[in-house]
């Protein structure tokens, strides 16, 4: 069997019976447990995953020397298994990983000697590591197999899986409306996403608000954004000229692209995307959208290569001056905006929007629920 039809019969295993164990000790189902709930660290679970599955693909390979630099026997390349087989199955299973290879972590990066419990892994948590190396060395020494602990790792993740998705239905279901709330305002909607972009780990927020905006109007503007990239892949990898892709809703030609920035839009990120256009040859507009101070000097450099681009303009736009006004021109399909943006926020992998950070905008919006004064 190829590695992934090995990891779909596994899965399928796991799913006919979540709840039993297969691993022998209870110190290792707990080892276990701590290193595929703990969300400090995404990096553990997926080397235990792609060391297991390597060892159950060729038992020969010992799971405790994922990297070829390794001169002992039963070597492999660990980060092969876990960006050529993992990657695609957490995604398409929408386990709760990172959807990022471990081996390029700092902690797991360069290694050349057996991962063995006495070496020190500097990475934290640290006794998370301890329990990631334990588990390769309970399968190397033969006290449990590498299909249990992938078997096992897998019922977690999927217990895990199906709790934040009980936990996300019940916010979503308290925020039904009712006769006694009134729609939230074009600037209380200001307001929650403001209080939203200030959440920890948010680089991916300002996507979705713009992504957001064109679902809540496209019939309006006769105009739609194209399915997003993976938040990790580069322009040059996709094809695409930045992070959104507007075009008709009757044509695929791309007419307008946002790119979004975290900090400060530069003369050199004016001229990267100038390099674009080649690519681009039917876009009208080029929109930076920040969420950084603007530079007037930059503001005006690019407006300036308008004439030089052959009409094709560039502009600088603060990311919540452009939700603020979007929100009053189109006042009426304000709610539609804020539900198009909590679809997009809870179907986004959580390596782009987290867990965390899909309950912190249901919370809030929750919070924002606005009750209408009751006379005394």
């Amino acid at each position: 069997m190829t590695p992934s039809e090995l990891l779909e019969e596994i899965l399928a295993t796991a799913q006919a019976d979540p709840d039993a164990w297969a691993v022998i000790e209870q110190e290792n189902r707990d080892r276990i447990d701590r290193v595929a709930r703990d969300t400090r660290n995404r990096a553990c679970v997926r080397l235990v995953m792609s060391c297991m599955l390597a060892k159950v693909h060729q038992p020969i390979v010992d799971p405790r020397r994922p990297y070829t630099e390794i001169s002992e026997p039963g070597t492999f390349s660990g980060r092969s298994y876990d960006e050529g087989y993992l990657s695609a199955f957490i995604q398409s299973h929408r386990l709760p990983v990172n959807s990022t290879t471990a081996f390029l972590t700092p902690a797991l990066r360069n290694i050349d000697y057996t991962l063995t419990p006495d070496k020190a892994v500097i990475g934290r948590p640290r006794a998370l590591y301890a329990d990631a190396l334990h588990l390769l060395e309970e399968v190397a020494e033969d006290r449990e197999t590498a299909e249990a602990v992938l078997l096992d790792t897998f019922r977690v993740l999927l217990r895990l899986r199906a709790e934040r998705d009980a936990q996300l239905a019940a916010l979503q279901a308290s925020l039904r409306p009712t006769g006694a709330t009134i729609p939230l305002s074009s600037e209380g909607i200001v307001n929650l996403l403001q209080q939203h972009l200030a959440c920890p780990h948010s680089s991916r927020l300002p996507v979705l608000i713009v992504c957001a905006a064109y679902q809540a109007v496209c019939a309006l503007l006769g105009e739609q954004a194209k399915p997003l990239s993976s938040h990790n892949a580069a322009d040059e990898q996709t094809g695409a000229g930045g992070d959104v892709e507007i075009c008709l809703t009757s044509d695929e030609k791309v007419l307008t692209v946002y790119e979004m920035k975290r900090k400060a839009v530069t003369t050199w990120d004016i001229n990267h995307a100038i390099e674009k256009l080649p690519r681009l040859p039917s876009i009208d507009n080029y929109i930076f959208v920040t969420t950084d101070a603007i530079d007037p000097t930059v503001r005006e450099y690019a407006s300036s290569v308008y004439q030089t681009t052959n009409g094709i303009e560039f502009a600088i736009l603060d990311c919540v001056g452009f939700l603020r006004h979007f929100l009053h021109l189109f006042h009426r399909h304000r709610i539609a905006f804020v539900d198009a943006y909590q679809a997009l926020v809870l179907s986004e992998a959580d390596s782009a929007v987290s867990f965390a950070l899909k309950q912190a905008f249901l919370a809030l919006r929750q919070a924002s629920t606005v009750e209408p004064e009751t006379e005394s």
